[in-house]
C-alpha cells in the first residue's frame, strides 16, 4: 500500500535521528495533553505514527523559529524541504509521481499537528499540496512527470494563481486574459494576494479562455522564468509572515499550450475542485493553532498568581477553558468528517467542507483569543507565542473562500435540496 509505504519511510527517518516508535507513541503524554482533547483519539496505529512525527517535526524544526520567521519576514525553504523528506510536500500526491498517496484525514491530521509549530508557513505547505495536488489530478502524464516530482521534495515551490485585484469572491467574474496564438497562450492581467509569490517556482493560473462566467475560464501552469511573468511589491501583513506575498502580473506572458491542465473551460471547475481540499487544510491549520493555544492558556492559568491564588483557581476562567475545549473538540469532529466525506467523493462533501471552514476557523479564532485575553498584558507582547497564533490564524477567515461565502454555499446546498 501507498500509504503504508509513507509511513515505513516516517518510521525509520525516525530511527535515523534517534528517536524509537515507543517515544513516538508516548509522545502525548510527555506533552502534557490533556486525555480529553487529545487529537490521536479516533485514529489508527499507523495515523497516530505520522501524526507523533509531525507533531515532533513541528517541536524541533518549526516552534524554536516561528517568532523569528514571524520578525524577519523569513521563507523557510530549508526547513520546509526538511518536512518534504518526511512526505509532506505531497502528502496526497499519487506515489508515482513522488507523492505519499494519503488520504485528506490522513492530511488533515498532519496539518494540524504542524501548525503548532508555526502557523504561517503550515499554511504555505497547504497551499503547496493542493497545487500539487491539481497537477497530479488533472495533468496528463507528461505534465504530472515533469512537476510533480520536483514538487513532492519542494525543489521547487508552488503558488495559487485565483484572485485578483477586481474579483475576490465573485471569483468566476475574473478579467485575465488568455489568447492562443499557435501552439502558446498569451496572458495579460494581474493576481493578487499570492502566497510565495516571488519566490516560488511554479504557478497554476486561472485565466479566461473563452466566454464570460465559469465556463469561460481555464487553467494553466506558468513557470517562473517565463517571459512576461513579474511580481508586485511583497506585501506587509498582519500575519503569515513566513510567506512572501506579492502580486503576481502577465504581461504578454507566452506560455505552452502544454501548460493547460484539462481542456478548454475546466479551469474553473478544477480551481474549486482545489479549494475543497484547501478548505479542510486552512481549517487544520487553525485547528492546529487551537490546539496549541488551549494548553498555552492552560499552562498560564496555573502559573500566574493574582489577589494570593493561581488563575485556575478562579472558577470563570475555569469554566472559560471548559468552552475552549469543548470548542476544540468539536471542531476537530467536524473537521474529520468532512475530510472523510471528500475522500469518499459523498454528495455533502462541498456543503460539509463549507461547514467545516466555517465553523472551525471561526471558532478556532476566538479560542485563541480567548488564550490571548487571560494572558492579560502579557499575551500581547510578541515574546509569547499566542499572540503570533492570533496574528496568522485570522486571515483563515478570509481565504479559501470568505466564511460569508461558505454560508452561501450551505444555504444554497439546503435550499437546492428542500423539495
Amino acid at each position: 500500500m501507498a500509504a503504508m509505504g509513507t509511513l515505513s519511510r516516517v518510521v525509520r527517518l525516525s530511527s535515523c535521528i534517534g528517536r524509537s516508535r515507543r517515544l513516538i507513541f508516548n509522545s502525548t503524554q510527555r506533552r502534557g495533553i490533556a486525555s480529553c482533547i487529545d487529537p490521536a483519539h479516533g485514529l489508527s496505529d499507523e495515523q497516530k505514527e505520522f501524526q507523533k512525527m509531525a507533531f515532533d517535526f513541528a517541536a524541533h524544526e518549526m516552534s524554536p523559529h516561528m517568532a523569528e520567521w514571524d520578525e524577519k519576514e523569513i521563507f523557510p525553504v530549508e526547513t520546509m524541504r526538511k518536512a518534504a523528506q518526511l512526505g509532506f510536500g505531497g502528502i496526497y500526491v499519487q506515489p508515482e509521481v513522488g507523492g505519499s498517496g494519503l488520504s485528506r484525514l490522513d492530511t488533515s491530521v498532519i496539518f494540524e499537528a504542524l501548525s503548532t509549530g508555526c502557523v504561517s508557513t503550515t499554511a504555505y505547505i497547504s497551499i503547496h499540496n493542493m497545487c500539487n495536488w491539481m497537477i497530479d489530478t488533472f495533468g496528463n502524464t507528461e505534465q504530472r512527470e515533469k512537476f510533480c516530482p520536483e514538487l513532492c521534495t519542494m525543489d521547487k515551490f508552488a503558488s495559487y494563481c485565483l484572485t485578483e485585484p477586481g474579483s475576490g469572491s465573485d471569483a468566476a467574474s475574473l478579467l485575465t486574459t488568455a489568447k492562443l496564438e499557435g501552439d502558446h497562450y498569451i496572458l495579460n492581467g494581474s493576481k493578487a494576494f499570492i502566497s510565495g509569490g516571488g519566490d516560488t517556482d511554479v504557478y497554476i493560473v486561472m485565466c479566461r479562455t473563452g466566454r464570460k462566467g465559469p465556463k469561460g475560464i481555464s487553467c494553466v501552469v506558468v513557470e517562473k522564468d517565463t517571459p512576461g511573468l513579474s511580481f508586485g511589491k511583497k506585501e506587509k501583513k498582519v500575519g503569515w509572515n513566513s510567506q512572501p506575498t506579492r502580486a503576481v502580473i502577465l504581461e504578454d506572458c507566452h506560455v505552452p499550450v502544454t501548460n493547460r491542465l484539462g481542456q478548454e473551460g475546466q479551469g474553473f471547475n478544477i480551481a474549486m475542485r482545489g479549494l475543497n481540499g484547501g478548505r479542510i487544510n486552512i481549517a487544520s491549520c487553525s485547528l492546529g493553532a487551537a490546539h496549541a493555544c488551549v494548553q498555552l492558556a492552560r499552562d498560564h492559568l496555573l502559573v500566574r498568581k493574582q489577589f494570593g491564588e493561581t488563575l485556575s483557581n478562579n472558577q470563570f476562567l475555569q469554566f472559560k477553558l471548559a468552552e475552549m475545549a469543548t470548542k476544540l473538540v468539536v471542531s476537530r469532529l467536524l473537521l474529520r468528517e468532512a475530510a472523510l466525506a471528500l475522500q469518499e467523493s459523498r454528495s455533502d462533501a462541498v456543503s460539509l467542507c463549507s461547514m467545516a471552514k466555517l465553523f472551525v476557523t471561526d471558532e478556532c479564532f476566538n479560542i485563541c483569543n480567548q488564550a490571548l485575553q487571560m494572558h492579560g498584558g502579557y499575551g500581547y507582547l510578541k515574546d509569547y507565542a499566542v499572540q503570533q497564533f492570533v496574528r496568522d490564524i485570522r486571515v483563515h477567515q478570509i481565504l479559501e473562500g470568505t466564511n460569508e461565502v461558505m454560508r452561501m454555499i450551505i444555504a444554497r446546498s439546503l435550499l437546492s435540496e428542500s423539495g
